[in-house]
């Protein structure tokens, strides 16, 4: 079962990542100032992680794909690793439509 991980950053921002069951990080936030927006961003990733139409499938300059999970407005509220292929990103999509939905929160911060 996954979790998400709230932890504060060197600018005092808060952050979270959602972590696989094996503890791998799967998908990590931007900073924010606040901690309800922190909380919100879960809550958001929580909605719309299951549906595919939120991903943003993409290719960093040194051809490594990642993706960013996208609210329904566009705003970007998760971000990848680096993966070394297109099979091993997919896989990544997969673990957080499945972890997402139901993952506890361990709070840090």
């Amino acid at each position: 079962m996954g979790k998400f991980v709230i932890k504060t950053d060197k600018r005092e921002e808060y952050r979270f990542n959602l972590k696989a069951g094996n503890g791998q990080v799967i998908l990590a936030s931007e900073g924010y100032k606040a901690k309800s927006g922190c909380t919100n961003g879960i809550e958001s990733v929580r909605k719309h992680a299951p549906e595919d139409k939120y991903y943003e499938r993409l290719e960093a300059k040194d051809g490594s794909p990642y993706f960013n999970l996208k609210a329904s407005n566009g705003q970007v509220i998760g971000t990848s690793e680096m993966y070394s292929s297109d099979s091993a990103m997919e896989n990544g999509i997969a673990s957080v439509k499945t972890n997402a939905p139901s993952a506890t929160v361990e709070d840090l911060s």
